[in-house]
């Protein structure tokens, strides 16, 4: 479990205001303020469907994404696009590893000015990602 929300100052609520980050014992949360009660969701739940809707979005790309990331990498070799290819169609496995080290928190602030967001309602469920380079963000359906 990493030691603050993996999504820390991405997640805002649906009214646009950021979700605070809190502990409740040791366990990560986002705080979403609810007409002035301020709930507390454990931070796994929201960061794991973030994570399982980018793995959705990038299915079936994986042979293009390692194209392009070979390219960007400047290793545009077969053997380099067949490990990337390799990781990207087991992305789950770099995911778990993700969620025990966290994302640094330069990345995070990256992505922030990128246009990167998380909404979330009060129950802790995903209404949208705002990803860098989408027209008006994807909806979630967790």
């Amino acid at each position: 479990m990493p030691s603050q929300p993996l999504f820390a100052g991405l997640v805002i609520d649906e009214s646009g205001r950021p979700a605070e980050s809190a502990f409740i014992g040791n366990e990560p949360c986002y705080v979403v303020d609810d007409s002035g009660f301020r709930r507390h969701i454990p931070a796994e739940q929201v960061d794991r469907a973030v994570l399982a809707h980018m793995a959705e979005m990038m299915k079936g790309s994986e042979e293009i994404l390692s194209e392009q990331t070979a390219k960007m990498l400047g290793q545009d070799d077969p053997f380099s696009k067949a490990i990337i290819e390799h990781q990207l169609k087991h992305i789950d496995k770099q995911f778990e590893a993700l969620m025990k080290t966290g994302i640094p928190e330069d990345m995070r602030a990256y992505l922030g000015m990128m246009g990167f967001k998380v909404v979330i309602n009060y129950h802790g469920e995903i209404v949208q990602v705002e990803q860098p380079g989408s027209a008006g963000g994807e909806d979630g359906d967790e």
